[in-house]
């Protein structure tokens, strides 16, 4: 497997390279944005880790380049910054997922070998889920329901696809977060909430059968009925 780890202060990049190549991961450095996003858009890579604040170009516009291109490559994102606002940024520029500095290299190779395993299995999902009238691409990302198209950040399809893989179940806040979005629940962000009330609008809002719905204490579940 080859890492692409796009990050400007070499004691961090030499640390996660050193680290990582200890684990027999193959690595590429860049130390700026422009650099990086060449480097992932043109090399074959596995695994992005991206620090969000680079010269050239920052992290989330780097994220928003490479999705773009590579849907399916799997990007970590790097920062200092902590707070829900600035994890919903990072999600929504298509993040897979979040890490934040400093952090321990164990939870960071915990954190790789999950996307990684998670990219590696999607390749064998099948191509579409659905539920009532709404129907998930798994292929091309799309959700479409009543025969209008759904644009979807990549949380939010992450989070609809396994509401709808669990269908008539209740799942809860922590189980999403770990199982949905491959991070551990933060009990002191409401990051969750934050993406289903987003999901509600774009899927619920405008159809007379709503499909999210909460169970007080427990989390939510995705039915018809």
């Amino acid at each position: 497997m080859k890492i692409l780890i796009i990050e400007d202060e070499p004691r961090v990049a030499s640390f996660i390279k050193e680290g990582l190549e200890e684990k027999d991961y193959e690595t590429v450095v860049a130390y700026d944005g422009m650099t990086g996003e060449k480097i992932a858009l043109g090399e074959a890579v596995d695994l992005v880790i991206l620090d969000l604040i680079i010269p050239g170009k920052d992290g989330i516009q780097v994220c928003k380049s490479v999705k773009a291109s590579k849907p399916d490559l799997p990007v970590l994102m790097l920062t200092a910054l902590s707070t829900t606002v600035d994890k919903v940024h990072g999600f929504d520029a298509g993040a897979d997922d979040y890490l934040v500095k400093p952090f321990d290299f164990p939870e960071l190779l915990a954190r790789i070998k999950s996307l990684l395993k998670r990219s590696i299995s999607s390749r064998y999902l099948p191509e579409s889920l659905r539920v009532a009238d709404i129907e998930l691409d798994l292929r091309r990302k799309v959700a479409v329901r009543g025969g209008r198209i759904i644009e979807l950040s990549a949380k939010e399809f992450a989070l609809l696809e396994y509401l709808m893989r669990n269908t008539g179940r209740v799942v809860s806040r922590a189980e999403i977060s770990e199982k949905a979005w491959d991070i551990a629940y933060d009990t002191g962000t409401n990051i969750v909430e934050v993406y289903v009330n987003i999901l509600r609008k774009k899927i619920d809002r405008d159809f007379d059968t709503k499909l999210i719905h909460t169970r007080i204490g427990l989390g939510y579940i995705f039915t018809d009925s």
